[in-house]
């Protein structure tokens, strides 16, 4: 039999405890303590950078009216009971809810607001840079700083392809800020975004990089973050924590006007060489070279022998295009511009558009198995061309004479439309330009009143239209998403 001391085993398990207890907790503890990061601190940025950062408002002429803005009175008990700004009415009853902007001057009599949004200072003789949406058909810009000070500032240039603008205000010894280096940006690093979210000026938001080189346009690569971005923070700027602008905010993901955690900024590098045209020629010239293109598969790679999936591939090639006349051919896989690889179809657009109008530049295209050399002389893009063409080419064959006139294409909601949407009847917008686009209204949007009309179709939208005096502004009920929003279409003065 064995004879167990069950004193000295009680001692021993109390010691190994201790012991095995100090080896676990104070040697990890020491490990650890070393490896401790804390969240960053914002405050010194903000310090640094906030003075740079602006308010800026827009503007827009409007008519003598009778007040009412076209909005019935039901409609205006419904903005009031639920504390919502009465629209286009800057001169007529005032929602008792909505408190007026502070330290901002009365506007003037003849003008309504037209947008509010976000800029940064460049130089300190009064140079801002901007979203080109954010100024985009203003009739006044003013400007404010963080000192309350206001400027009416005058539009130097916009470019809607990069949407990038350069204002000016007159103003000497501004704080401008400093301009950062993209390529050091890296994704997981954190940044943070000053603006006027909704008119809030000056407000603070950050987070991190999500993505770099993130395609979502012709000629931007946007940084992609989840910095809380909502209306009126476009145009300011996204600072990394050396205090440096890396980006301009632009776009959000969205599916309900607010922010949902995705946001795309302009890389400074990108909107710094916009902003240098603007300054000194008020206009941005863009390279091409006349080709239709489409991204190479891992599937065509293979089977043609290029090996990886890269290059853009050439569908089509303009007649009397730069392309032409240098021998590129349908079929071609263009994989250099400028000795540079094109790692993907997007990149072409890019490296051609920032290149000067008649430069000679180099192609590599691979043609039927082995790679040839190429001169091309670039050309200038005409702005806006085929977007003008495009947009004509849907508006005629569905839009009445009285559309046309208000720049408006329509077509008829379909049942699943309106089910989704919830409503009764209704006109889908296909194209809006001139006046309709002036005053706001989209692609997608759902017109379901005119002039206080309910609409059910095309016949009762064209009916209504014809009944409206062409001189005078007209005041459209639509839905976009699942909100309803008023716009006023002005005719052309």
């Amino acid at each position: 039999m064995i004879h167990i001391d069950w004193k000295k085993l009680h001692s021993f398990v109390l010691a190994s405890a201790f012991a095995l207890t100090a080896s676990v907790v104070l040697v990890p503890v020491s490990q650890a303590m070393a490896q401790v990061r804390t969240l960053p601190d914002f405050t010194d940025l903000v310090e640094q950078v906030g003075p740079s950062v602006v308010n800026i408002r827009t503007l827009e002429k409007v008519t003598p009216s009778d007040g009412s803005g076209g909005v019935d009175e039901q409609m205006l008990e419904f903005f009031r009971r639920f504390g919502l700004p009465i629209p286009n009415m800057p001169n007529g009853p005032k929602n008792p809810h909505q408190t007026p902007p502070k330290n901002h001057p009365p506007m003037p009599e003849d003008s309504q607001p037209r947008g509010v949004g976000s800029g940064f200072i460049l130089s300190a003789d009064g140079l801002i840079m901007t979203n080109a949406h954010v100024v985009d058909g203003a009739d006044e810009v003013l400007v404010t700083l963080t000192d309350k000070r206001e400027f009416k500032a005058k539009i130097i240039g916009a470019d809607k392809r990069s949407d990038i603008a350069l204002v000016k205000i007159e103003a000497v010894g501004l704080p401008a800020v400093k301009v950062g280096d993209v390529g050091r940006l890296k994704v997981g690093e954190w940044v943070m975004a000053i603006g006027s979210p909704f008119g809030l000026d000056n407000t603070v938001t950050a987070g991190i990089v999500s993505a770099k080189q993130r395609d979502t346009g012709d000629y931007l690569p946007f940084i992609q973050t989840d910095v809380a971005i909502n209306p009126g923070n476009s145009g300011g700027p996204l600072i990394n924590m050396r205090g440096e602008v890396v980006g301009v905010n632009s776009q959000i993901y969205s599916r309900s006007g607010g922010s949902m955690g995705i946001s795309f900024a302009i890389p400074m590098d990108e909107a710094f060489r916009v902003s240098e045209q603007l300054r000194v020629s008020g206009r941005v010239s863009r390279g091409r070279i006349g080709v239709q293109i489409d991204q190479v598969t891992k599937e065509v790679a293979e089977s043609i022998g290029l090996g990886k999936a890269q290059g853009a591939l050439v569908r089509g090639v303009e007649p009397g295009s730069p392309a032409e006349k240098a021998g590129v051919e349908a079929g071609d896989i263009i994989i250099k511009f400028e000795g540079k690889a094109v790692e993907k179809s997007s990149d072409l657009p890019r490296m051609v558009g920032s290149t000067k109008p008649g430069t000679r530049s180099s192609l590599t295209v691979f043609r039927r198995g082995s790679q040839k050399e190429l001169t091309v002389t670039i050309a200038e893009i005409e702005a806006d061309k085929v977007a003008a063409k495009a947009a004509e080419k849907v508006e005629k064959p569905k839009a009445s004479s009285a559309g046309q006139a208000l720049g408006l294409a329509v077509t008829e909601l379909t049942d699943a439309q309106k089910k989704e949407l919830k409503v009764k009847g209704g006109v889908k917008v296909e194209a809006a330009t001139d006046a309709a686009a002036r005053a706001g209204i989209r692609e997608g949007d759902v017109i379901v009143a005119v002039a206080n009309v309910v609409i059910a179709n095309i016949k009762e939208f064209e009916s209504a239209l014809a009944k409206l005096d062409k001189n005078k502004a007209v005041s459209v009920l639509l839905r976009r998403g699942e909100w309803a929003q008023y716009a006023v279409i002005r005719p052309a003065r």
